[in-house]
């Protein structure tokens, strides 16, 4: 499956500095990106980095997991995804910097991506209703942990994914999980 795409909207769960929906604006000038966080500091953060690279316009930031409603062809999150039992053993520079509610996600690190996927199905699925002619395709990009990329398929395909695959970093580690889900008119 190839993620060639040019979404006219786009949303980024978990902003954090808004590094990614920045990143994502400069590369589509066309696309509405809206970017949402849980923590009004990190968007404190995200909407000065915004305004500094001259994105304030084009990005719009959010207090929450996820908007009210709409449509987005394009959906990433970076949420947390470490599990509780593995946070003594991060690195320091993590621990020291980074606030826990960003990182971790219950026993397993998979709970934010759990809730995530749920709340998702409900509120930001594609709307046959808007679309009269034409198939609507809905992509989820999700940031996951060492060890987690296999069960993240398995969640992506009960929520109704029906193609899923997996993207590994730079060191060869599957980092994130696509998935690409079609709802017809």
């Amino acid at each position: 499956m190839a993620l060639e795409l040019r979404p006219r909207r786009v949303l980024d769960v978990g902003t954090g500095s808004g590094a990614i929906a920045l990143a994502i604006a400069d590369e589509l000038p066309d696309c509405e990106v809206v970017a949402t966080d849980t923590s009004a500091a990190a968007l404190e953060v995200a909407r000065a980095n915004a305004e500094r690279l001259g994105f304030a316009d084009r990005v719009s930031f959010l207090e929450g997991s996820l908007p009210p409603s709409g449509e987005f062809e394009l959906t990433l999150a970076n949420l947390p995804y470490v599990a509780e039992t593995e946070w003594a053993s991060l690195q320091p520079e993590v621990t020291e910097w980074e606030p826990r509610e960003a990182l971790l996600a219950g026993p397993d690190g998979l709970d934010a991506i759990r809730a995530f996927l749920a709340e998702h199905r409900v509120r930001l699925s594609p709307r046959q209703s808007r679309r009269k002619t034409k198939s609507a395709v809905d992509w989820v990009a999700l940031e996951v942990g060492e060890g987690q990329a296999a069960t993240v398929v398995d969640l992506l395909r009960e929520a109704g994914f029906g193609n899923v695959e997996t993207r590994r970093d730079l060191a060869g580690t599957p980092r994130v999980v696509v998935g690409r889900r079609v709802v017809a008119p």
